[in-house]
């Protein structure tokens, strides 16, 4: 390749790398808004837990949860491993919330 063509291939793979980084940015934005939904969700969870004296964790419905979510993950082909752990972050901070309402 002479300088002109590798520097034109640059070009589009910038680019393309513009393109990739704006969609990963509008995924971010998706995912925060996403979780800060889900998150108000579980506020209004915990606090109805603690007025009527309801445990904070539901490990039945936790495992349910686990298992839906991986299989997402597969159908969706992403590494259902991470997308446990991800849940199982969320589901600890969830739990962490609702137990500072019960207090």
């Amino acid at each position: 390749m002479t300088d002109v063509e590798l520097s034109a291939a640059a070009k589009r793979a910038a680019s393309i790398l513009a393109d990739h980084r704006d969609s990963i940015d509008r995924l971010d934005a998706v995912l925060v808004y996403t979780l800060a939904e889900r998150f108000a969700h579980t506020q209004a969870v915990g606090k109805l837990k603690a007025e009527h004296d309801l445990p904070a964790s539901d490990p039945e419905r936790e495992a349910r949860q686990i298992a839906r979510l991986e299989a997402m993950a597969t159908e969706a082909g992403l590494d259902p491993d991470f997308a446990k752990k991800f849940l199982a972050f969320i589901i600890e901070e969830v739990i962490r919330h609702h137990r500072k309402h019960q207090s």
